[in-house]
């Protein structure tokens, strides 16, 4: 089934087969992609297309000598099958195994670590640049999508590479329109023509020629762009400094090869148009790509099938129908998203209040500062974005909106962990660095009907406040109907006990609660990371004689720090524990498991407490079963 793609463990092979066979290496390719996705889940409409791509790429250039950065890298299994890695795709996105995204420490055919949106360019200049500094003659290309280019990074690159003399060629991945006639085999003769080395001899001879009479190179260029703008798509990326090339479709090899062989003769900075089709190849995924984005594991002569068994509800889904719930109340609510319609739950919102949905890009600095201009208008706006990607307008979030008290509300998806994407996903830094900013409130709901009534309290408060909950489903909790709220800065007890008090900041309340039955603990529900309810702490400190704070989140400087801080300021000496993420990227898997490895399921937090209050914990234990037997 896969006989030429078997020949090939390295993209030196790939360039001994004749051309007249990479067709079918590509066919090849595409049905092991689609067999190993459907195998272990993962990232599928983006990689079917771009198969042809990848393997133009590794065909024409010298890699890993010419570096490649894949924007993203969510369209890198057809690289990473190319690049040696074929017989691990098994272990894709699951602990010990490939990463879902290009890492430095896989391969040497990844020479960039992506994941975020947008970086490519950035990236791809500046190994441009050292290779021109060291005067090394070698390439880097910058392989990015049309979605990634809605970024002002991309931008900054784009602007910054036109007045830099490299050998820098930005591929540009348009797989969001469909291929019209007009992009078919004209296009591919004028796209081989301007990549040819004699159009850019001719343009450069002309230039010079006509430099010595100024009037004649000015009428010159406007002819050219003339001429330019009647064969090919207006562009403004010329007016960056770069030599546009295309549209030419991204899935006819015949097309790809000789452009790319004519393009690694030019020198400077070189764009080049491709427009492919997301899921390529599987008709299922080309009708439904956004289903077929990300999918589990599933057969792929059957497709994604709905399950049997009700899927228990996600924190997506509850923020989802809340936002809808409260725009039904209130007029005044806006919705925004860094183009995460669907993974942050706005499909249905969208649908009912297009009006007020803003899907902004992904422009997660845009989002934020933009948030704040309609807050300063009267507006109640709520951005919906993961934890990971609020990193990215952490400026504005300080800036636009934290100084001047403006009420917005952050919905941040994905706190924690988040299993398969891995380090590059991790919620792990919002409380550090959200608490840390005055005017700024931070919630930790511990289950989904928490959650639900913590967006209502943020909505209720004239500054902003971010609320926190991670990927997939929770305890299971049934979320109450209405709009009610929880007091604001204000958390609970949830189990008395003796002895040792545990301070839980989100869903790890329930393992808490699990650990504390058998060291016969206080478990405290705090809720808020800030305001800290230190007149429950200060009451519960007071009772116990050893505390533990516990997040799913960085423990320096997340909410166990505010406890510490906050008995400091008391003027209080009570033995401490903070239990978190340790100081370290967590790699990824199965979230159970990699909680368990840092320590954070109820086992773990028995242990960890178990052997810094041995003494203390057993006595608990000791005195509960006493004085049950008593009784």
């Amino acid at each position: 089934m896969y006989q030429l793609l078997e020949t090939i463990n390295s993209p030196a092979d790939l360039r001994q087969l004749p051309r007249a066979q990479l067709k079918a290496l590509a066919d090849e390719l595409r049905a092991y992609v689609l067999d190993s996705v459907s195998k272990t889940g993962g990232h599928l409409s983006s990689n079917l297309g771009t198969v042809e791509l990848t393997v133009a790429l590794h065909y024409v250039f010298n890699t890993p000598e010419d570096r490649l950065v894949w924007d993203v890298g969510h369209q890198t299994y057809p690289h990473k099958i190319l690049t040696g890695r074929r017989e691990r795709m098994s272990s894709l996105r699951q602990f010990g195994g490939l990463s879902g995204f290009p890492r430095r420490d896989e391969s040497e055919y990844d020479t960039f670590g992506t994941a975020h949106s947008s970086t490519s360019i950035s990236a791809a200049l500046g190994m441009a640049q050292a290779a021109r500094q060291k005067g090394e003659d070698r390439h880097a290309i910058a392989i990015i999508g049309d979605g990634a280019m809605t970024a002002g990074m991309a931008f900054e690159a784009l602007n910054n590479a036109g007045v830099m003399d490299c050998n820098l060629l930005v591929i540009l991945n348009d797989n969001d329109m469909s291929i019209s006639p007009p992009v078919g085999a004209l296009n591919r003769y004028l796209a081989q023509l301007m990549s040819g080395r004699f159009y850019a001899s001719a343009k450069n001879m002309g230039k010079q020629v006509l430099r010595v009479a100024p009037p004649l190179l000015e009428l010159a260029k406007r002819l050219e762009s003339h001429a330019k703008g009647m064969v090919v798509p207006a562009t403004l990326f010329e007016n960056f400094g770069f030599n546009y090339i295309g549209p030419i479709d991204g899935h006819d090899l015949e097309s790809l090869i000789p452009t790319l062989e004519n393009i690694k003769q030019l020198k400077g900075p070189q764009f080049l148009h491709v427009v492919t089709r997301k899921g390529q190849g599987y008709k299922l995924a080309e009708a439904d790509p956004i289903a077929y984005h990300g999918p589990g594991k599933f057969d792929p002569a059957l497709g994604l099938q709905k399950s049997s068994t009700p899927a228990k509800q996600t924190f997506t889904q509850v923020f989802g129908r809340w936002l809808c719930d409260m725009a039904e109340q209130d007029s005044r609510l806006v919705g925004i998203t860094p183009a995460m319609r669907e993974g942050s739950g706005m499909v249905e919102f969208h649908k009912r209040f297009p009006g007020r949905y803003h899907d902004v890009g992904i422009a997660e600095q845009h989002a934020v500062t933009f948030a704040a201009g309609m807050a300063c208008e009267g507006l109640k706006p709520v951005v919906a974005i993961y934890s990971t990607f609020l990193q990215r307008g952490y400026d504005q979030l300080i800036h636009d909106v934290a100084l001047q008290n403006l009420p917005v509300v952050f919905a941040l998806d994905r706190a924690g962990l988040v299993g398969a994407d891995g380090a590059t996903h991790t919620g792990a830094y919002d409380i550090p660095f959200l608490r840390c900013i005055p005017n700024m409130s931070v919630a930790c709901p511990a289950d989904e009907n928490e959650c639900r009534k913590l967006l209502t309290s943020a909505f209720e408060q004239s500054h902003p406040v971010a609320v926190r909950y991670p990927r997939g489903a929770g305890a299971g909790v049934e979320t109450e109907a209405g709009l009610q709220s929880l007091p604001f800065g204000k958390g609970e007890i949830r189990r008395e006990g003796a002895g040792i008090a545990i301070l839980a900041f989100g869903t790890l309340l329930y393992p808490a609660l699990q650990a504390a039955e058998k060291l016969g603990a206080t478990v405290v529900n705090m809720r808020w990371a800030k305001p800290l309810d230190t007149e429950l702490l200060l009451k519960v400190a007071a009772g116990h004689e050893a505390l533990v704070t516990l997040e799913e989140g960085a423990i320096m400087g997340g909410a166990g720090s505010a406890v510490s801080e906050a008995l400091q300021a008391a003027g209080i000496a009570k033995p401490l524990l903070q239990l978190g993420l340790r100081d370290e990227f967590i790699e990824h898997g199965d979230p159970a498991k990699l909680l368990a490895l840092q320590g954070l399921d109820a086992a773990g937090i028995e242990t960890a407490i178990t052997a810094r209050f041995g003494s203390l914990a057993q006595r608990e234990k000791t005195v509960k079963v006493t004085l049950k037997s008593v009784a």
